[in-house]
């Protein structure tokens, strides 16, 4: 599979491949998409809490996880559980091509919350919290938490998932530097809320 993944040609499932990759080449993407979906959803549109919506997110940062699960730097216990397994037979052209494919489906829907809740988390993620030296979320993620490169997409991304992701990282059972300087002082009702307006949107 050293093709990587185009937007012109024929179809693989919900993917357009180039012409150029073979016959067995789409199959075999198109088996470790399937792979994925089995967790993640049809076109990376999870459906259950555990597991992150893929669908939307950008390309850079699904590469960047992938890799990062292949050589087990990313150690928090859903990555070990779920993803070092899967992930360690991966070549660099396969990740490049998952990470395209799901970067290129239509993000998930938001689903409504708490209105208190979410107007809290939409304040926490536009403005931080600068009497603890927090910076705003969007200042990262984007304005409407769409992602930026490395950055990931958080819009729409499940609040249980979110969540834990918070909390490992806040206990550093998840190794994000950068991301551990920014929460370790965020309390439980302010994860609750910001996690409550990304699902939101």
């Amino acid at each position: 599979m050293g093709a990587s993944l185009g937007f012109g040609g024929t179809v693989c499932g919900a993917a357009a491949v180039p012409d150029s990759m073979t016959a067995v080449q789409k199959a075999t993407l198109q088996k470790t998409i399937d792979t994925c979906g089995t967790c993640h959803g049809v076109n990376g549109r999870s459906i259950a809490p555990t597991f992150p919506n893929l669908a939307g997110q950008t390309a850079p940062y699904l590469e960047a996880q992938l890799h990062a699960f292949k050589d087990q730097s990313r150690a928090d216990p859903d990555a070990q559980a779920y993803m070092w397994g899967m992930a360690s037979q991966l070549s660099d052209a396969t990740i490049g091509e998952l990470a395209a494919y799901f970067a290129s489906q239509p993000a998930a829907a938001g689903r409504p919350g708490s209105p208190a809740l979410v107007a809290e988390g939409k304040h926490l993620f536009e403005e931080g919290v600068p009497a603890k030296q927090i910076p705003p979320c969007a200042s990262c993620h984007g304005a409407d938490a769409q992602g930026m490169n490395i950055f990931p997409r958080l819009a729409g991304q499940h609040a249980p998932y979110l969540l834990k992701q918070l909390l490992v990282i806040q206990n550093v059972l998840r190794t994000a530097p950068v991301m551990h300087g920014v929460v370790k002082d965020l309390t439980r009702q302010q994860m609750d809320a910001v996690v409550a307006y990304l699902e939101s949107i």
